[in-house]
């Protein structure tokens, strides 16, 4: 696919400002779209908006389907008459400058259950009537997620191999005894899922009304930890117990001289291959359901992985092997169609990755913050960029501008960069804005924390680093007018404001002779 020339700005809904300790996908929701647009920016990236599992991250969820019952919005189920604003005033005092998950857990689950009796009680009927729709039109993977995240929450949320042997292990008969005994508390997932559908939609719409539209995130893997490998375990490399015999992650790289070791179990390409990728088709699906656009989080790995021995200690013991490559997204294309799709190509970049993104002209990604490095020039340098790919200042895995420039870059890179932006990088946040809207990129996305000249206290994530991660929210003075009109001005400098679409001439009135 190709983009039309635009900006596009980066900011995971958890960060978004609001009264309940985390962004949500109402009101909160709403006024940031208008934000962008007030910037004259076409596209919100998001990260996975799947139920995050341990440590919080979005790219380790529950389910690659699912949605996250933690973004649902307070007020809006105000609104449809699930909760009364009585309900609300029972909120815990919770920080606004960062996300305390567990406590966020606690109150908007309570406040959710409470949601759910009403609508049990037949409060709302309108939901009630949407459920048979929804439910055939995400039969895919809504029963497998719906029975899954009910076991877990029974089970004081361990993960599936610590259940019961019957349950782990999916047997037919104890899983189908299980939901019949515990039917009120698999509703109780759907009715969350619903809510998400329902209110992430309206959300869309309302981006769309503004001119605004999403770019999603993909990642490849998986969450051991998941419905998708609870459910579907012959798709992966897995022993008779379940367990992964392989797993994945990187070699060495920018972020980690001991490479990253992700723990995500490995796919049984062959297996898949078999299937005719169905899972895949499905995962797609949906996830175009709720986005325009896709990028594919390591792309790399469909046309070589790294794959390290489960138990190993160090990603720096693996060893490469073939993807799927081409055949996953022919499959892919004979029943979607045409995909949306960025490829996510950083990390270490053989010419088979390139020659595969090319094959099915994907747009790849440049990363400003990697161009800097004197010597041997860098192919994310602005003069080597090409119209058909994204760049930007930095991802939710780097440093804010500020925190590299400040912090990461090493004297040579900040010198080479103040020469190459003709800066005295007084402002280098700005000036790296500035170098990625000016690139021939079609699309150039930049994280909010850039915008708004935040340090590294601000970054979204640390990789290699379990702890402290995904926190991160603004406040009202980090999305002002001010920084909307300076954003603008640059959006408005190199061409990336939407041009309306031209008013058809009306045709003439014939004239008697």
């Amino acid at each position: 696919m190709r983009f039309q020339r635009a900006c596009g700005v980066l900011l995971h809904p958890t960060s978004l400002p609001g009264p309940y300790g985390i962004g949500g996908l109402g009101s909160e929701a709403r006024r940031y779209l208008e934000w962008l647009a007030q910037a004259g920016v076409s596209w919100w990236q998001v990260l996975p908006l799947a139920p995050p599992g341990p440590g919080n991250s979005p790219y380790a969820a529950t389910s690659s389907s699912a949605g996250s019952p933690l973004l649902l919005s307070l007020g809006e189920l105000v609104a449809d008459g699930l909760l009364g604003p009585e309900d609300l005033h029972q909120a815990p005092a919770l920080p606004d400058t960062y996300v305390d998950f567990e406590s966020v857990r606690s109150f908007k689950g309570a406040m959710l259950q409470r949601a759910w009796t009403r609508f049990r009680d037949g409060a709302v009927t309108s939901l009630i009537e949407e459920l048979p729709a929804f439910r055939l039109a995400q039969s895919a993977w809504l029963s497998d997620y719906t029975l899954f995240a009910a076991i877990r929450r029974a089970h004081d949320d361990r993960p599936w191999w610590e259940w019961p042997l019957e349950l782990a292990l999916h047997d037919d008969a104890a899983v189908a005894a299980w939901r019949r005994e515990h039917a009120e508390h698999v509703a109780f997932e759907e009715f969350c899922q619903l809510l998400f559908d329902r209110q992430w939609k309206q959300l869309r719409a309302y981006g769309a009304s503004l001119g605004i539209r999403i770019l999603g995130d993909l990642p490849i893997y998986v969450a051991e930890d998941s419905s998708d490998v609870w459910a579907h375990r012959d798709l992966f490399e897995l022993d008779q117990s379940g367990r992964p015999t392989a797993i994945a992650g990187v070699p060495p790289d920018y972020f980690s001289e001991d490479g990253q070791l992700w723990g995500n179990p490995l796919y049984d390409w062959e297996a898949n291959e078999r299937s005719g990728y169905r899972w895949w088709i499905e995962r797609m699906r949906r996830a175009l359901d709720l986005m325009d656009a896709v990028r594919i989080d390591h792309f790399r790995g469909f046309a070589g992985y790294w794959a390290v021995p489960a138990g190993a200690k160090s990603a720096k013991v693996g060893a490469w092997l073939p993807g799927p490559g081409r055949a996953l997204f022919d499959a892919l294309g004979r029943e979607l169609g045409e995909l949306p799709l960025v490829a996510e190509d950083l990390g270490v970049i053989t010419p088979d990755v390139e020659a595969l993104r090319d094959e099915l002209g994907l747009p790849g990604m440049a990363v400003l913050q990697f161009a800097f490095s004197p010597a041997p020039r860098s192919t994310f340098l602005p003069y080597s960029h090409r119209s058909d790919m994204v760049v930007y200042t930095g991802t939710h895995d780097n440093n804010t501008t500020l925190g590299w420039y400040l912090g990461d870059a090493f004297e040579g890179e900040r010198d080479f960069f103040r020469r190459y932006a003709v800066t005295d990088a007084h402002e280098p946040h700005w000036d790296m804005v500035r170098l990625a809207l000016g690139s021939v990129a079609d699309l150039a996305v930049i994280p909010h924390q850039d915008v708004a000249g935040l340090g590294t206290d601000c970054r979204m994530n640390t990789p290699s680093e379990p702890d402290g991660n995904w926190r991160f929210r603004i406040t009202d003075w980090m999305m002002s007018d001010w920084h909307a009109l300076r954003l603008g001005e640059l959006v408005e400098l190199y061409g990336r404001r939407p041009t309306p679409a031209a008013e058809p001439e009306e045709a003439p009135i014939p004239q008697p002779v």
